[in-house]
């Protein structure tokens, strides 16, 4: 099985993160067609008409998005989704240091469709060196006419700035981000009003993560219909999918949506070590419902079929438990990753992740009771759809998951004793981390 590369084409050519490389593979000549033959709503309109969806989670409609934005002489912005903190993704990390012009073109289009004249990429703080590529290519392009003051020639003016968040998990909700873009403390806001009517200091904008907007200068490029002919229906194009967990070849492969997800796992990942089985997989990160093999491998990865399935596609970040993995250990470990992250302001989430925790760690030290199981999974309930953000659901929807697939195996872990010592305790908790091997 071969991937079907488009952008991740070139990756593997040193110089194709400097102007001069990026021109050379064709790089920018997209943003000369949008910027000198197209009017804005003719690039809005192929946008639209690509049927590109959102790569950063919610698969949302990235050319309806941009369209919500109202027309006028506002200040109006774009603000890149850099800030890749979910367990599991490490696609945008790669596109931004092997290809960081590819998204500041995909910006600049994006800008001219929406009106916007000052962007933003807000990055995650420990993307250092993906920071400083960015850095250099945006000062690249500036002198090269790309950005700044009567960009090719026209009237049209695009201020892009690099910004470098904190390591807040929570700065990837859009909100949070533009909360820490103003310089305030990331909490999510309250919707509506929505970032296209009021957004970054109180205007327009237009939010899209970076493999989204990497996809525009190639839809620019090519048209809506070459871009519809990969992927199916209701998810054209490609998606890159980070890989991880208990697979023997984890990382990034671009593949058109709807290819088998057994393909993805078992072909390209190599899937499990010898001698093991897939027991389950989250398919979008680990704000997933988790699927078992039964259920999920012989699904095509696509957007709908992943929600048919009672999961999601989310960041497209597959993390694959064998046989050999612990699911009530895997599901501490998910829990507490969410219980940390939570900025604290909306009480179903603070506290439901808080109890989660602690109801999870009385399970796999042997304390708790079956009766406690339904505590667990009646919290899962209690939060999903009412929190501010969603991140109080994304460690709920997994959470619930696994205790309703796996219930048995969480009822023998708490019939089996558990140790005595607060040390054994921890090193049983721990173990099931490397197995697991989820990157971020």
């Amino acid at each position: 099985m071969s991937e079907t590369r488009m952008l991740l084409a070139n990756a593997e050519d040193p110089e194709l993160r400097t102007l001069e490389g990026y021109r050379r593979h064709g790089g920018y000549a997209s943003m000369e067609k949008a910027y000198g033959e197209m009017e804005p709503d003719e690039v809005l309109s192929e946008l639209e008409n690509s049927g590109l969806r959102g790569r950063g989670g919610a698969g949302f409609s990235m050319g309806k998005k941009a369209s919500f934005l109202p027309r006028g002489d506002m200040d109006k912005y774009l603000c890149c989704n850099a800030d890749e903190s979910e367990p599991g993704a490490f696609k945008d990390r790669e596109l931004m240091q092997r290809n960081p012009h590819q998204l500041i073109e995909g910006i600049a289009i994006a800008a001219l469709a929406a009106d916007a004249g000052r962007a933003f990429i807000f990055i995650r703080g420990e993307y250092a060196t993906q920071a400083d590529i960015l850095d250099a290519a945006v000062a690249e392009a500036y002198e090269a006419g790309y950005l700044g003051d009567g960009i090719l020639g026209t009237h049209r003016r695009l201020e892009l700035v690099v910004h470098r968040g904190a390591g807040a998990y929570i700065c990837g909700e859009e909100t949070a981000l533009l909360d820490a873009l103003e310089g305030k403390r990331g909490n999510p806001r309250l919707k509506p009003p929505f970032p296209a009517v009021q957004g970054l200091y109180g205007g327009p904008t237009l939010i899209n993560n970076v493999e989204t907007l990497s996809n525009v200068p190639h839809i620019v490029g090519k048209g809506a219909e070459w871009f519809r002919g990969f992927g199916t229906e209701q998810s054209p194009g490609t998606k890159v999918v980070s890989v991880s967990g208990c697979v023997t070849r984890p990382g990034n492969f671009e593949v058109e949506l709807g290819i088998p997800t057994r393909e993805l796992i078992c072909d390209l990942a190599g899937g499990p070590p010898a001698g093991r089985e897939v027991k389950a997989f989250y398919p979008g990160g680990s704000s997933a419902p988790v699927l078992t093999a039964e259920e999920g491998l012989d699904l095509p990865y696509s957007f709908e079929d992943m929600a048919a399935a009672g999961s999601m596609l989310g960041s497209g970040s597959i993390i694959v438990a064998d046989d050999t993995v612990s699911i009530p250990h895997m599901a501490l470990r998910t829990a507490r990753f969410y219980h940390h992250e939570s900025c604290g302001k909306c009480t179903p989430c603070r506290e439901g992740t808080n109890w989660t925790v602690k109801m999870l760690d009385r399970v796999v030290r042997g304390e708790a009771t079956p009766m406690d199981l339904d505590i667990v999974a009646s919290v899962q309930e209690n939060i999903i759809g009412h929190c501010l953000c969603v991140l109080g659901d994304s460690m709920a929807m997994p959470i619930g998951s696994m205790v309703r697939k796996f219930r048995e195996e969480f009822e023998e872990v708490i019939a089996a004793a558990g140790p005595d010592t607060e040390t054994e305790r921890l090193n049983v908790v721990r173990a099931p981390a490397e197995t697991l091997g989820a990157s971020t």
